[in-house]
């Protein structure tokens, strides 16, 4: 979407402001709000940040602030503030890429990928909690919300619908192509499902997702987390992916070979050995904080089970395995 569409889009759907975001390495995303009058100045140099006070950026105070350049191809109009739109960013110091911008690093791979004839596209499944403060604690927020195996628990579903219609409504406005949602494993923890796209759109509507879903909690007076293991006795958080390798056109699935007893092909079995050849070093971005091993490496839950990827194997339907 170049200057001219974005001008077209303020004019016709009377957006006055634009909410520039960015993620930090520690995965929390950092904005600015920026009147719509000054688009032309925003396309053109961004809006800056004071990098240290930013997050985990690989800066210190002494250092020159970071630019965050939108990317218009990136914009969501926010379906509960019809009058702002969000927009992705990449960070730029001193007029050059900085090299610790999350998204930045993911284009380069998508643009190494399609050099080589490829596109990587991948489907999430983003799992979170609904819960209340007390006293300085989290807790989960539905007290009727107690059974041991709560999962695809229909009344616990049934009592959210007015959150979870709501945020499908949106989600699907943005035509995502929301195919399910359900009750997880865990008292007051759910997971909503959209359609796959390309890899760089799926991780923006990831992080779009995930502002969308804390900001309707909050004004149900609720907080949701994304927190692997806020509970040490519940079922943690994950975000299962679906990854595949398509030709340049997008018109054929590389993994998928009929004649193969389980419909894969050579290049994914290939791409299955990767995973598992690295998946102790690639447990440093999957599972970067204490709290994401104690979500690994933890005491049996209420359900029976953690659901936890634990084991370096490959299985058609094992969800203790990393690829599956």
């Amino acid at each position: 979407m170049n200057i001219s569409a974005v001008q077209e889009l303020v004019r016709e759907k009377g957006v006055r402001y634009f909410m520039v975001s960015f993620v930090e390495m520690n995965g929390i995303s950092r904005a600015k709000l920026v009147p719509a009058e000054t688009l032309e100045a925003l396309a053109s140099g961004g809006v800056g940040f004071a990098g240290f006070a930013a997050g985990d950026l690989g800066q210190g105070p002494h250092d020159p602030d970071i630019s965050a350049i939108p990317d218009f191809s990136s914009l969501f109009i926010l379906p509960w503030r019809r009058d702002v739109a969000w927009l992705s960013a990449n960070l730029y110091v001193n007029g050059e890429p900085w090299p610790y911008c999350p998204r930045t690093i993911l284009q380069r791979m998508v643009k190494k990928a399609r050099d080589r004839g490829y596109r990587f596209v991948v489907g999430m499944e983003p799992e979170f909690f609904l819960v209340r403060r007390v006293n300085g604690c989290i807790e989960p927020y539905d007290p009727m919300d107690n059974s041991d195996k709560p999962c695809y628990n229909s009344q616990a579903l049934a009592r959210n619908l007015d959150f979870f219609t709501r945020l499908v409504g949106y989600m699907n406005e943005l035509n995502w192509g929301v195919y399910q949602c359900d009750h997880e494993d865990a008292n007051c923890q759910f997971e909503i499902n959209w359609q796959c796209s390309e890899v760089l759109e799926q991780c923006d509507r990831l992080t779009f997702a995930r502002f969308m879903i804390r900001s309707l909690a909050e004004q149900e007076g609720l907080t949701a987390t994304f927190m692997p293991k806020p509970f040490k006795n519940l079922t943690g958080n994950g975000c299962h992916y679906h990854m595949s390798l398509w030709d340049a056109a997008g018109s054929q699935n590389l993994f998928m070979e009929e004649k193969d007893p389980h419909g894969l092909s050579r290049t994914a079995y290939w791409f299955i050995g990767g995973i598992l050849k690295h998946a102790r070093s690639l447990a440093a971005i999957t599972s970067p904080t204490v709290n994401s091993y104690k979500r690994l490496v933890t005491s049996p839950t209420t359900s029976g089970a953690t659901w936890a990827p634990v084991y370096i194997t490959y299985c058609d339907r094992g969800r203790f395995s990393v690829t599956f």
